[in-house]
């Protein structure tokens, strides 16, 4: 099995989209040998991950939450601030909710890096 790198720029490019484009290549099912409890996906390289456009009044009303299971720990995150300090995270918040919950989820993750 050979790897291929793939580099993508998510310059103009909605960040859901351009996840359902990473997950597809990370999984492998762009090639002809695509076997669902196989990892024979590609790395991906992601160049200008601070240029991503978001539709609407997503930037201004969207909210990225975690919880660290202790009482009272709910984190909140608007879009716009996770988009200036962290804009690798939104993309790969995108992808690993895109990806199937399985053992190779952590897997194809590591075959996902930025550029910057």
């Amino acid at each position: 099995m050979s790897r291929h790198t793939i580099t993508l720029d998510a310059a103009g490019m909605a960040p859901g989209r351009l996840a359902t484009k990473i997950a597809m290549i990370l999984m492998g099912k762009h090639k002809p040998t695509y076997t669902p409890h196989l990892d024979e996906g590609d790395k991906v390289v992601i160049e200008n991950a601070a240029l991503v456009h978001f539709t609407g009044k997503k930037i201004d009303q969207k909210l990225y939450r975690h919880h660290s299971n202790y009482p009272g720990g709910l984190k909140e995150a608007p879009a716009k601030k996770m988009l200036k300090e962290k804009p690798e995270n939104v993309i790969r918040l995108a992808v690993i909710k895109m990806l199937p919950k399985n053992k190779l989820r952590d897997l194809r993750m590591q075959r996902l890096t930025f550029k910057k």
